[in-house]
């Protein structure tokens, strides 16, 4: 009899001992796995599926990404809430701490069952590579849920400070649940580790709601842009080139198609989120919250209006003014994933976690951050607008405001603009490129940021009531 590995949905996990049960071996593809035994290359995968559907943050009905659109847009000033402002526009972020946490730490959970499992059984159970690609794919969940973790919950800005992530490399259990959390500069070296591995052992191809190699590359992207230590930048290039030249990924030739018609068909999706089955049925889902607004309403902000100001896409990715203005004034629909007034389908429920345009953005955000050629880079932005409809022949005003951009600061302005337009609201682009600039210019882009304590949102309190040992809140907020 193996050990059954029961993930429960909350930060404290145990584990204990059941009863073989033959039907727990092969539960619908789409299915919550609550408990697994890992006998074979077979129950791996279906291991390996309860990972991706905590990744997901799905529940019986629906995949809950929205937070992963809305939150940091709404920190950024771009995305708010339609029924009066929400404490989160304003960076007020105490009420925000339990929004990434639970499902950061039900993924980890999840992905460390998988490698303990896997790493037990023979290499014969397996067909191939097989059994390297398996742990592969759930090391590079567990880098991603550790970075969601450490961009929100810790210092990422700061290499020297104490106040990293607590790293969860094992299954939880009642003897080890107790744990201190980790030093900034030890958070990082572990989520690289996992990534290396996720980059050399990741298959090369996969449906693209599965990890790969090259979405593997993507996070590697993200994290060392975070880090910028010295090398970072060059290495960022480095990736994007392999990405842009090896990968069968291509920019879409129209950004209003690939999220109104073609969704995860798209050749440019390197990492998507699949919606249930049942989800656009659901009367909550994603696409309600948007239109007309269901239990809540997430609207885009006149601040994000005016950035498209003179630009193509501002025609469908801003629609008509929210009808609660007397709530929240100069607010708008919210029209990037639906246009206005289409009923919920798959299509309209599909979540975006990585795309090939941000591997552009970034490449040219390290270009220019490493001292290289701003032209490198002005091309970079100008392809990103051509699949907008922004080109020289249209003479169009954002074009030419990179053109005039002369200056490394100039330039990373324009990019800033363009990293915002293209991915705002999908898993949180625009809020990270805002606070790699530094705080003086933060705070002339968003106000209402004036201190380095309103990137990070503090640790959920109960944290320092079941785990003594984790340490000290983040700066600026209190455990109690």
């Amino acid at each position: 009899m193996k050990t059954l590995y029961k993930f429960l949905t909350m930060g404290v996990v145990l584990i204990g001992a059941y009863g073989c049960k033959k039907e727990l071996n092969a539960p619908p593809k789409n299915a919550k796995v609550e408990g697994n035994t890992i006998l074979d290359q077979a129950t791996s995968q279906i291991a390996l599926n309860g990972a991706y559907y905590n990744f997901a943050n799905a529940n019986n009905i629906s995949t809950d990404w929205q937070q992963h659109q809305i939150l940091p847009a709404e920190f950024a000033g771009y995305l708010g809430y339609g029924f009066g402002a929400s404490p989160s526009e304003e960076n007020m972020t105490e009420g925000s701490s339990g929004t990434y946490w639970n499902e950061s730490y039900k993924a980890l959970n999840s992905t460390n069952g998988v490698i303990k499992g896997v790493n037990e059984l023979a290499d014969n159970k397996f067909t191939g590579n097989r059994k390297k690609e398996v742990i592969a794919e759930a090391k590079f969940i567990r880098a991603y849920a550790h970075f969601k973790l450490l961009s929100y919950y810790a210092e990422w800005y700061k290499i020297g400070s104490t106040q990293g992530v607590l790293l969860r490399d094992e299954l939880s259990t009642l003897t080890n649940i107790i744990k201190k959390r980790s030093t900034v500069k030890e958070s990082y070296d572990f989520i690289i580790a996992d990534i290396n591995e996720a980059i050399a052992n990741g298959p090369s191809s996969n449906p693209n709601h599965y990890a790969t190699k090259w979405a593997a590359m993507v996070l590697k992207m993200r994290v060392l842009m975070s880090r910028a230590g010295t090398g970072d930048y060059a290495e960022v290039i480095t990736l994007a080139d392999n990405i842009m030249q090896n990968s069968p990924y291509v920019l879409e030739a129209s950004q209003q198609s690939l999220f109104h018609t073609i969704g995860l068909a798209s050749k440019e999706v390197i990492l998507g989120v699949k919606p249930q089955a049942l989800q656009p049925t659901d009367p909550y889902s994603k696409t309600r919250q948007y239109f007309p607004g269901a239990s809540a309403l997430y609207v885009a902000k006149g601040a994000l209006k005016d950035l498209y100001a003179n630009d193509p896409r501002g025609s469908w990715v801003i629609g008509t003014a929210n009808p609660n203005a007397q709530y929240s004034p100069n607010t708008f629909y919210f029209n990037k994933y639906n246009a206005q007034g289409v009923a919920p389908s798959a299509l309209t429920e599909t979540d975006y976690a990585m795309r090939l345009t941000e591997v552009y953005l970034l490449k040219a955000e390290a270009i220019v951050r490493s001292g290289g050629s701003l032209a490198t880079a002005k091309t970079l932005i100008h392809q990103i607008q051509a699949k907008a409809g922004i080109t020289a022949i249209s003479n169009n005003f954002h074009y030419l405001a990179v053109e005039a951009a002369n200056t490394p600061d100039a330039v990373l302005l324009e990019l800033y603009k363009e990293t915002s337009k293209s991915m705002v609201g999908e898993d949180g682009s625009e809020w990270m490129a805002l606070l790699r600039f530094p705080l003086s210019v933060v705070t002339q882009l968003k106000p209402t940021i004036t201190t380095q304590t309103q990137y990070i949102i503090p640790v959920p309190k109960g944290e320092f009531i079941y785990n003594p040992q984790f340490g000290e809140q983040n700066t600026g907020y209190s455990a109690n």
